[in-house]
């Protein structure tokens, strides 16, 4: 619920005040602590005085300070675009607390905190914070899981930063993928239908060539940035240059990549995650995994990466995105990783754990409508932008299983198209029960997609029965792919052993594929997870005859650093 106020100056803000601090809670997003939780966090804080109007919290500037508001009332405010017009979000009063996602992970802020009444604060440093959390599981399940829910409420309301640009320019869908897959709060002007677009351009002196467009505050532009610079505005940690030698180097931000950071950095190990995109890797599409042990109601993947992201901070390991690797090689007896930015990563031993992608359907038209309505990914995100239209999914696994059952409850209707006749060859029983008695899931089996129909937006997709030949038509206003993965090994080609398929062979099919090339066979490589070059681990979906489940690549992110200290001992 939310107030609209304009931004002559903060007293309209208290000329209108919005509903309390006593609305309903969601979810758990804004809890009251209570006194003794007040006392544990005063220990490691200071109280002082607040004034009306003072601001505590200013969007687009580092967010330092974990804040409780002991008296008085403080406003959650989203700053205006067009028009300079400013939203109250939520009022907080004595108990709550301010913050969200950003501040445990060192993002700057998306929102602006400021008082509408005199009172007290306490203010708590944040590095001390992430340390209470670590050590306090009812203040650290209380905090993170507000923290969480308040990230997916900013996402849903289109706070934080603004991207223009065309639906038609790949830049705009890169930024657009790139704010998505870091859950950033963000909202989208598209120049071919939202007449604000030109608004704000008009307003900020951008001539629409110049988009797409990244606009801070209201005020500050960035032009077509990379997703280096988007990230560096935002907080997110980017690789620089560094000379120092890592002990452990992982290759990719999934589960077992997070998995292999938060055990090798628990044990010591100085270790980095390269990640191009985000974190979370395939499982950050998932809304809801439900068969992970642990979480008995289910967790959405884009939850379970960010409690991992937070997890290996907590030991000491570094997570950064926008880092492409491109190249492998070796310098003084250590691996040498080669970025696209043309920087390098040195490291004692690496885990590969770049997963893999989704395939793209190979039907014409459809590459001019990704992003706008064909989509590889299932998440709240692309559940807002569909509305309540039916919508078509492709692919019979459990990615499928969890994006059908996931928009059924949002979209009048969903469309899953599989080529076979059992749908229980590759999904899991139990979101085969579910998609069988949903009332709004039709099963089209042996069926392939033929043609797209539609200019900017998806209108209708040409199906055909691969036994009978049979044709029809589908009316949908999206499309959701999961077809089976391709390896993120390109890169690797000509640096270690691949199968025909491009997945890393790893253990006896290594040491294989070593006795093939006539090279020697170290004592250690026998070691399941250890590819042709020693030193070198692969773990999860990027490895030939991994188990696709997020399960097993957290079991094998954890045992490639057991084994990473074997090849140490001996090295």
């Amino acid at each position: 619920m939310s107030t609209r106020t304009s931004s002559e100056g903060a007293s309209s803000i208290r000329d209108n005040p919005p509903v309390d601090d006593e609305t309903p809670d969601e979810e758990g997003a804004f809890p009251r602590l209570t006194d003794d939780q007040v006392a544990t966090l005063e220990v490691r804080g200071s109280r002082r005085p607040v004034r009306a109007d003072e601001v505590l919290i200013r969007e687009g500037a580092p967010d330092n300070d974990f804040v409780v508001v002991l008296s008085g009332k403080v406003a959650v405010i989203e700053e205006g675009d067009v028009d300079n017009e400013r939203r109250i979000l939520r009022v907080h009063g004595p108990g709550r607390f301010l913050g969200e996602l950003g501040l445990l992970e060192g993002q700057v802020a998306f929102f602006t905190a400021e008082a509408i009444e005199d009172g007290e604060i306490l203010a708590v440093p944040a590095e001390q914070v992430r340390e209470l959390i670590a050590h306090d599981p009812v203040l650290s399940d209380l905090i993170l899981r507000a923290y969480l829910v308040r990230r997916h409420l900013l996402i849903g309301l289109g706070s934080g930063f603004r991207i223009i640009g065309s639906c038609f320019s790949p830049d705009t869908l890169r930024l657009r993928e790139f704010a998505m897959r870091n859950r950033l709060p963000h909202r989208w002007f598209d120049l071919e239908r939202d007449e604000r677009a030109e608004q704000l351009l008009h307003r900020l002196n951008v001539a629409p060539d110049d988009t797409p467009v990244v606009i801070w505050h209201g005020e500050k532009v960035l032009r077509n940035p990379t997703n280096a610079q988007l990230a560096r505005v935002v907080g997110l940690a980017v690789a620089d240059a560094a000379k120092d030698v890592y002990d452990l180097v992982v290759v990719g931000a999934g589960p077992a990549g997070l998995a292999a950071s938060v055990y090798g950095a628990s044990d010591g190990l100085n270790t980095v995650t390269l990640e191009s995109i985000a974190a979370g890797g395939q499982a950050s599409t998932s809304s809801r995994i439900e068969n992970y042990l642990g979480f008995p109601a289910g967790v959405s993947g884009s939850e379970l990466a960010e409690r991992a992201v937070i997890q290996a901070g907590k030991f000491g390991a570094r997570i950064l995105v926008s880092a492409e690797v491109t190249g492998l090689g070796s310098e003084a007896g250590n691996h040498v990783l080669r970025l696209a930015d043309g920087g390098t990563v040195h490291a004692r031993a690496v885990v590969l754990a770049a997963g893999a992608q989704y395939r793209k359907l190979a039907v014409q038209g459809i590459e001019a409508l990704e992003g706008t309505s064909v989509y590889y990914a299932a998440t709240y995100q692309e559940a807002r932008i569909c509305g309540t239209d039916p919508v078509a999914i492709v692919g019979g696994g459990n990615s499928a299983g969890q994006a059908s059952v996931f928009l059924a409850g949002h979209v009048s209707h969903v469309h899953l198209l599989i080529r076979g006749d059992d749908l229980g060859k590759s999904m899991s029983r139990y979101l085969v029960d579910q998609i069988e008695h949903h009332p709004r899931v039709t099963v089209h089996r042996n069926t392939e997609i033929r043609a797209v129909h539609g200019e900017k937006y998806l209108d209708a997709i040409a199906v055909g029965d691969n036994r009978t030949g049979d044709q029809d038509t589908i009316r949908v206003r999206a499309l959701f792919v999961f077809i089976g993965a391709v390896p993120h090994t390109g890169w690797l080609a000509d640096a270690i052993a691949l199968d025909d398929h491009g997945f890393v062979l790893t253990g006896i099919d290594a040491i294989h594929a070593r006795a093939d090339d006539n090279l020697p066979i170290s004592g250690g490589m026998s070691r399941t997870l250890e590819t042709s070059l020693p030193g070198l681990f692969a773990a999860g979906d990027i490895r030939r005859g991994s188990v696709k489940r997020v399960a097993s690549a957290v079991g094998e992110g954890a045992m490639a650093v057991r084994q990473i200290h074997e090849y140490f001992e001996g090295s």
